[in-house]
């Protein structure tokens, strides 16, 4: 039977940076009441027995809590829930499990050194940038010697596997300010980065004050997600998705699982599965959440088109033996040659083994992507 991956929304937070539109809220009250709520799920599946009857014999091997800011929710409820997973699913020894954090959560030497007693062994910080003057345009209450106290309080708990999450695009950044924080990360010898153009969001902070933002155009952006590809790359943190760079063998297995189609389970308001071939999420209302309200069924997965898109996102692409092992099919000569014609644009690699997106490419892959899924011949698929 095939493994599983946890998902846990934490949707706590100290306040709503101006950016963001993950599902989160600050009301400390409802703390107990929602790790309460999180563990009979664990135990139960109650809410989502439509869809995951079999979830308890799966053995887990990446457990991801996401937000939110979990850190803000306390590493003591974080024990509770990874207790009752142990409890309820075998783990695989060699279980990957992650928790994101903030580094303006205090006493992060504590909480660091609580998770890695009950069992974490992988954070993913939220620094956006390494200047200040940056962080603060953000919402960041941290400073950039506050990323770093908190890189060091990690790996003295004994969880060296951290990543950076950094930002681009974002209010007057500059290539040299970039630079900065690539700099920074390089130096700070993380083996992980996520690395994000800023995307401004409908009902954020940031979009109903767009015009007052001095934000790079379009080609600038570009340029900056370039420079941070190239010099990541250059620096030993090798690019293997859009928006993911590590060095060898820390890549996030969890984050990993999404695009390699396999499957997993998210539990909490907003969080959202693939599961027995379903997509199912539940609303973002943690109150419905408390109350026992179930999933809602998406969509079917897993399909031939679905797997194109999700391994596109790669850097190793799309292979003719992955496509073989997993549909008993080559990747299909309508989808090759419609992937042909962008190779003379320098914004996919064509060959032997498969088709690859270039840096240049993943600028464009929504419309990349798009064009070539509209282009397969349907009698050459499953």
């Amino acid at each position: 039977m095939d493994t599983l991956g946890l998902y846990f929304h934490i949707p706590f937070c100290k306040g709503k940076c101006p950016y963001c539109d993950f599902y989160s809220l600050a009301d400390k009250s409802l703390y107990t009441a929602y790790k309460e709520a999180v563990c009979e799920e664990i135990k139960t599946l109650s809410r989502c027995r439509e869809f995951a009857a079999d979830a308890h014999k799966r053995t887990v091997d990446t457990v991801y809590f996401g937000g939110g800011t979990p850190s803000e929710w306390g590493a003591e409820n974080i024990r509770c829930v990874l207790q009752a997973v142990k409890e309820q699913f075998p783990l695989a020894a060699d279980a990957e499990i992650t928790v994101e954090c903030n580094p303006s959560t205090p006493d992060l030497q504590t909480f660091f050194a609580v998770c890695a007693e009950s069992g974490v062994n992988r954070i993913s910080m939220g620094m956006q940038s390494a200047v200040d003057s940056e962080r603060k345009k953000l919402g960041r209450r941290a400073n950039a010697a506050d990323v770093r106290a908190a890189l060091y309080a990690a790996k003295n708990a004994g969880i060296s596997d951290c990543s950076l999450d950094l930002m681009i695009g974002i209010p007057d950044q500059t290539a040299e300010s970039l630079q900065q924080s690539l700099q920074f990360l390089v130096d700070s010898q993380v083996p992980h980065a996520s690395v994000y153009l800023l995307s401004v969001e409908e009902g954020t902070f940031f979009h109903k004050n767009q015009s007052k933002l001095n934000l790079p155009d379009e080609d600038t952006a570009a340029s900056f997600y370039l420079q941070t590809v190239d010099f990541l790359n250059n620096n030993g943190l090798q690019q293997y998705e859009i928006s993911n760079f590590a060095r060898p063998g820390y890549e996030s297995r969890h984050n990993t699982r999404y695009w390699e189609q396999k499957e997993y389970l998210g539990i909490g308001p907003a969080a959202h599965s693939f599961l027995n071939g379903k997509r199912f999420g539940f609303t973002r209302d943690i109150h419905a959440f408390l109350q026992g309200q179930p999933p809602a069924f998406c969509d079917d997965g897993g399909d031939f088109e679905e797997y194109v898109m999700l391994r596109l996102r790669l850097a190793k692409g799309l292979t003719q033996t992955d496509c073989r092992q997993k549909f008993s099919i080559g990747i299909p000569p309508s989808l090759l040659q419609a992937a042909a014609k962008y190779e003379k644009l320098n914004l996919i690699k064509c060959g032997s083994q498969g088709i690859q997106l270039t840096p240049q490419g993943f600028l464009v892959s929504n419309m990349l992507i798009a064009d070539l899924l509209g282009n397969i011949d349907p009698t050459e698929v499953p």
